[in-house]
């Protein structure tokens, strides 16, 4: 059984930083590429980064200068590095497998809350 654990959310000021931890049991990349999604409002769902067993990336246009997708092999721990955050990027932070799409943030987890005030 698949499942995922994220941390690491938390309340920041504008222009601050805060890395996002999501740990996988049961799922490898060698299944297909992992990405960091948000949901920032009801019913939406943006993928903002996913990474592939190559270590490719495939971050947004939208956050591509600000967050970094890490991967960590031997803990099969995904990371989402964040600088200079703003308001809009108050969301819940999900991970999941890319091929869900729009459904990322239905996937196992909980998510995680980042809240960044002005």
């Amino acid at each position: 059984e698949v499942q995922v654990e994220e941390s690491g959310g938390g309340s920041v000021q504008a222009g601050g930083s805060l890395t996002l931890s999501c740990t996988f049991s049961g799922f490898t990349l060698d299944r297909g590429p992992v990405g960091w999604y948000r949901r920032a409002r009801p019913k939406e769902c943006d993928l903002l980064s996913g990474i592939d067993r190559d270590g490719k990336t495939y971050p947004s246009d939208s956050v591509k200068d600000r967050f970094t997708i890490l991967h960590d092999k031997a803990k099969n721990t995904f990371y989402l590095h964040m600088i200079n955050l703003k308001p809009d990027d108050t969301a819940v932070y999900y991970c999941a497998p890319v091929h869900y799409g729009g459904l990322g943030c239905e996937y196992r987890g909980r998510g995680t809350q980042v809240t960044v005030s002005s």
